[in-house]
């Protein structure tokens, strides 16, 4: 026993000297992430902690790596410790290479992440700082990537490529559809021309209205009011004609209808419109100057269309939003309801006459064959 250990003394010593390295590595590692993940909760709390796991676990891979190949220096000839330097050298260059990307990329997404809150604290539009964080940490992802090929003579000649303008777009061009490099550029265009940015109300069709929540490189997400997330592709949403509730002023125009009967009163049903939609709180007056002197009604009413059973009588009641317009139509429709009830006024409903014309019985014989004669 002694002679075996006499004879291997300075491999045992290396031995044991990585593997105490490594279980020190391990323990630095996971103190490390305790501490930024306290860090990260007192600067940015609720934020996700996947960067901060995936550094960890990158780590881990790393010491257990360069440990492993730190053995294998024991059972290697001389001759053989270049290509080995060579293996280390390259892991531990991937591996800080990786982490540092993620560090960087995580970072200055929750600076991205802050200037968002404050832009939104200060009511200031937060669209363009948002689309820009996913610009640049995909551009420090794909830097990390491109570095990390360099690494490899092989992948060289790809990254050398890749790191040139017209090799980029080929790049892309060839990893990625048509459709998906034309959401990135419909990406574009929504922040560089802003039909619509975060925090707008839009309707796109009768099924799809809600509020932009947030525009990324590839769609865009709207909140409809039953609080289900809409997602459209960049390239096509920029392709349909849509209304934006935001867009310079937010006063809106909310159409109060009633289809009432042809004998009901049209002057009352106007009047009670009328004074229903002006009382309530909600309603906005946007009377001009010339309307106000000349005492011009808040809300205007008029006999729009005569159908086959009913007389359609329109209020146009003004609101400071849209969400303060939707509100008001359900509230005065209700009270509307009961003020015509109370009037007399019927409601209408589609009825039709119907006209039985007689004719001459004329006598009918039944034959033998089954047939009928008259």
């Amino acid at each position: 026993m002694k002679d075996f250990f006499y004879t291997y003394k300075s491999d045992i010593i290396w031995a044991a000297l990585v593997i105490f390295l490594y279980i020190v590595l391990l323990f630095l590692t996971h103190r490390l992430y305790k501490w930024l993940l306290k860090k990260e909760q007192e600067k940015f709390p609720g934020e996700a902690t996947t960067p901060i796991v995936l550094i960890k676990r990158v780590l881990n891979i790393l010491w257990t790596i360069l440990g492993l190949i730190s053995l294998s220096y024991i059972f290697v000839d001389d001759e053989k410790y270049s290509a080995l330097n060579a293996d280390l050298k390259l892991v531990l260059y991937i591996g800080v290479l990786a982490v540092f990307t993620i560090v960087f990329a995580t970072s200055t997404n929750l600076w991205f992440k802050k200037r968002v809150r404050n832009k939104i604290a200060n009511n200031e539009d937060p669209t363009s700082y948002k689309f820009l964080r996913y610009v640049v940490v995909f551009a420090i992802y794909f830097t990390g990537l491109v570095l990390s090929l360099l690494a490899f003579p092989s992948l060289r000649g790809v990254a050398q490529t890749a790191l040139g303008g017209a090799g980029i777009l080929a790049l892309i061009l060839g990893v990625a559809s048509q459709e998906a490099l034309a959401n990135v550029v419909g990406g574009v265009f929504i922040i560089s021309f802003k039909p619509f940015k975060i925090g707008d109300i839009v309707k796109i069709s009768d099924t799809m209205v809600g509020t932009v929540t947030d525009i990324t490189l590839r769609h865009t997400i709207i909140r409809n009011f039953e609080n289900k997330m809409i997602v459209i592709p960049n390239s096509i949403i920029n392709k349909e004609k849509l209304i934006n509730y935001n867009l310079n002023e937010l006063k809106c125009c909310e159409f109060i209808e009633m289809g009432i009967s042809y004998d009901s009163d049209i002057k009352l049903a106007k009047k009670i419109m009328r004074e229903v939609c002006e009382k309530h709180p909600l309603i906005y007056d946007n009377r001009t100057l010339a309307e106000k002197m000349n005492e011009k009604p808040i809300v205007k009413t008029a006999l729009t269309r005569i159908d086959e059973s009913t007389l359609n009588i329109r209020a146009w009641a003004w609101s400071k939003t849209f969400t303060d317009s939707f509100q008001l139509r359900c509230d005065v429709n209700e009270s509307i309801k009961e003020r015509f009830d109370a009037e007399g006024i019927d409601l209408a409903y589609p009825y039709r006459n119907i006209i039985l014309k007689t004719e001459k019985e004329h006598p009918v014989n039944v034959r033998t064959d089954g047939g009928t004669e008259q």
